[in-house]
């Protein structure tokens, strides 16, 4: 009878006493999640396949293909926050998500792949600066993120990107294989080591990027149906002509990095002319009027007593 009772008292106490509402909360940490949430990180998924597939075609020789999935990550990447802010599906585990999906579809695979198209000719020069690639892609992820809640940040600062973002990194990164692709001979392993280092050395510095983020959020009604046009055509061009589109946007890219420093520039002046603009308006009507009577003080006559210096 002993042992029956302290079965049952046993069973009765899997949960403590003194933790009356832990089946409760355990109920609510496990409720069902809308499939708006869902959508977002499936695409994000879907664009780490794709980088993981171009390290594996970078291995297999098939450069052609392993480009175009990273092309394809970086579009995927373009839409997926997107989705998600439009469709009201963000979430701390999709931004967390989308960080690690972009060090590996924008730092290690491109690294990998122009490590193996060329930079291994240098040795562990060549590979040091594949690694530094990678690393400097994971520091711009993580300063992205700790930036991206700064209270401290101008209504215009979300225009502006501190340092080339990680996906137009991997992107501009292999321009030395499009030249190659388009028919240029081979270009040096030790240019193009100076120019990953370059590009990496890009996204982690405090250089104003233009980001685009709040361009285009509304169209014209008249400006539709070009916009479909302009769209079908850019899509059209890079599958028909890829290399050729890729070089010219990179070129075109890295032409146009001193103009989003020009404009970032611009911003803080007219900041620092509107702030100084209102400490003048606000000067006068704090300042205290002095007496009328009031006369400058004098320096003491005693001739033993040192002057002052204000």
């Amino acid at each position: 009878m002993a042992s029956a009772s302290t079965s049952r008292y046993i069973a009765a106490m899997v949960f403590s006493p003194f933790e009356p509402d832990r089946t409760e909360a355990r109920r609510r940490r496990f409720r069902a999640i809308p499939v708006r949430m869902l959508v977002p990180n499936v695409i994000t998924l879907l664009a780490l396949c794709a980088g993981l597939t171009a390290i594996r075609l970078a291995f297999e020789q098939k450069l052609e293909w392993s480009l175009a999935a990273i092309v394809f990550a970086a579009a995927l990447d373009g839409i997926d926050g997107r989705i998600a802010r439009l469709i009201k599906g963000q979430s701390r585990f999709g931004a967390e998500l989308d960080s690690l999906a972009d060090f590996v579809n924008f730092g290690c695979a491109p690294a990998l792949i122009l490590y193996l198209w060329g930079l291994y000719e240098d040795g562990n020069v060549g590979w040091i600066a594949a690694m530094v690639f990678a690393i400097c892609a994971a520091l711009r992820l993580a300063r992205f993120n700790v930036m991206a809640n700064d209270p401290d940040r101008p209504l215009w600062g979300g225009n502006f990107f501190t340092g080339v973002p990680a996906p137009a990194g991997a992107i501009i990164v292999m321009l030395p294989i499009y030249l190659h692709l388009l028919g240029v001979p081979k270009i040096a392993a030790t240019l193009t080591l100076f120019y990953t280092l370059a590009i990496a050395f890009l996204m982690v510095s405090q250089l104003p990027v233009f980001s685009g983020k709040r361009v285009g959020k509304r169209v014209p009604p008249e400006m539709v149906l070009p916009v479909f046009v302009l769209v079908v055509l850019f899509f059209a061009l890079l599958i028909a002509y890829p290399w050729w589109v890729l070089t010219i946007g990179t070129l075109c890219y890295l032409a146009c990095l001193p103009l989003g420093w020009f404009s970032y520039r611009e911003h803080q002046r007219k900041d620092a002319t509107a702030a100084a603009a209102a400490v003048s308006q606000q000067a006068p009507e704090h300042a205290s009027p002095s007496p009328p009577d009031a006369a400058p003080q004098r320096a003491a006559e005693d001739p033993e007593r040192p002057v002052r210096l204000n």
